[in-house]
């Protein structure tokens, strides 16, 4: 059985078209989630969508950290679009609310890292880990693991290649891309440890002094649960399943779109969907296809017969990756 599943925000509904001058937004890069014009880059896509349905005109900017916080500081920029909640937020900014999680595992050629599920686990072993997470407040304080730092995802990817790391810390996401390359080129792919060690999300952050921000926080806020409901966080992501409460029952659901290449049409594959929120699926789970409600697997299933079925490419470049794929 179906239902049309309307995704209705009245406040958005009858909000007058925007008359704010163009929001200046930056951001540090972090390969498939923030990048320059060309590259894959999940979150620019999530926000200017975001900004396009508010009505709001916006340039966005990649650049290094320590220029990023100046150009926040100075005002050339409005402020950041991936601020990470690993890091304390700051007094001048204000932020919304978490629009992409963020779970950083554990993972290893030696499936022994299956038995990992919490950071004291890694003690003992060299552990690779991108200076874009090991920067944050919160990494920094652990310091009972031998991290080996990294200035990028490449070099930390390469860290474990080499076997001089016998663990990588690092985005599910980028993890889960990464395998992608391993399976293209026949080789074994990596292990992950039992469950995240360090769950957070990105959050847009603006400026206090930037006018109306509250109001324009709040708005993207709402944005981004429609969003996140009707599918277009599958497509903008190029993620087949997804989870969220959409009902409100307190159980997570699940989310489609026949907009994504589907790897399977059947049910196993709904144990890989990510989580929105901090739900869990239950026997009460409903599922959402484009918009629109079913309230069994079979009729979800069957409304996705339009979609492309078949193995998606990697997100990270090959050719950038390649040295690293004939060392492994």
């Amino acid at each position: 059985m179906r239902y049309l599943f309307f995704v209705a925000v009245v406040s958005l509904l009858l909000s007058p078209l925007s008359s704010f001058a163009q929001t200046r937004l930056g951001a540090s890069q972090l390969p498939t989630y923030v990048d320059d014009e060309g590259e894959p880059a999940r979150l620019n896509n999530l926000v200017k969508e975001a900004f396009e349905r508010m009505d709001e005109p916006l340039e966005v900017s990649v650049m290094r950290p320590a220029f990023l916080g100046s150009a926040i500081l100075s005002g050339a920029l409005d402020g950041n679009y991936a601020f990470i909640d690993l890091d304390n937020e700051k007094s001048n900014m204000k932020y919304s609310k978490s629009y992409m999680p963020l779970y950083l595992y554990a993972v290893s050629k030696n499936d022994s890292v299956k038995e990992v599920a919490l950071i004291p686990h890694l003690q003992d072993r060299r552990v690779a880990i991108d200076n874009r997470f090991s920067n944050t407040d919160t990494i920094r304080l652990i310091k009972d693991v031998k991290w080996g730092r990294n200035p990028s995802t490449y070099d930390a990817f390469k860290q474990l290649a080499d076997n001089r790391a016998y663990y990588l810390v690092t985005s599910r996401l980028l993890i889960d891309e990464f395998n992608r390359l391993l399976r293209n080129e026949n080789e074994e792919m990596v292990y992950l440890s039992a469950r995240p060690l360090v769950t957070a999300g990105f959050k847009l952050a603006l400026r206090e002094d930037v006018s109306g921000a509250d109001a324009r926080l709040q708005r993207f806020d709402q944005v981004i649960d429609a969003m996140q409901r009707d599918g277009s966080y599958n497509r903008l992501l190029g993620i087949t399943w997804l989870t969220k409460d959409v009902n409100g029952d307190g159980s997570a659901d699940f989310i489609s779109s026949s907009q994504v290449i589907h790897q399977a049409l059947a049910p196993r594959v709904l144990e890989y969907a990510l989580a929105l929120d901090t739900t869990s699926v239950d026997d009460t789970s409903v599922f959402v296809v484009d918009g629109t409600l079913y309230t069994s697997a079979s009729d979800a299933f069957s409304a996705l017969q339009s979609a492309e079925v078949g193995a998606r490419p990697s997100l990270l470049d090959t050719d950038i990756y390649e040295r690293i794929l004939q060392r492994w």
